[in-house]
């Protein structure tokens, strides 16, 4: 989309189920490997009692959101905080959702809140971004 087509309250999402597998690559590729996310031994003693995604990995659905859907093609992303309220386990199903809650038409830029939840409905992850947006095809 281009920012003309744009407005505050405009929302989009994207679902995916974190596996076991895309945690195991995601560590192999950042280079991440504390055994929270790879060893269920190990993770079992933890608060969370299981294995968990990496943060990072997880918020990257919200990047899905931003590249392909709102505000798609074109898009480039400027900033992203991030605050992570509960873990995600192996398996668990996560929407990432993002809604437009301003527009800088002089900079050709919009912030968005951004959200990931669980299957549940609870956020995992809450935070705001700032994406260029181009003017014009």
């Amino acid at each position: 989309m281009v920012l003309q087509e744009l407005y505050i309250g405009q929302k989009a999402e994207y679902s995916k189920v974190i596996t076991k597998e895309m945690v195991e690559t995601f560590s192999e590729i950042s280079g991440d490997i504390n055994p929270l996310h790879l060893d269920d031994n190990y993770a079992k003693n933890t608060i969370f009692k299981g294995r968990i995604a990496h943060g990072i990995l997880v918020s990257g659905l919200i990047s899905a959101v931003i590249a392909n859907k709102l505000p798609g093609e074109g898009a480039i992303y400027l900033t992203q905080s991030l605050k992570f309220t509960k873990p995600v386990k192996l398996n668990d199903k996560i929407t990432a959702a993002v809604e437009i809650i301003s527009i800088d038409d002089e900079n050709s830029k919009i912030t968005l809140s951004t959200i990931c939840r669980n299957a549940e409905g609870k956020i995992v992850i809450d935070g705001e971004a700032q994406v260029l947006v181009p003017k014009k095809r």
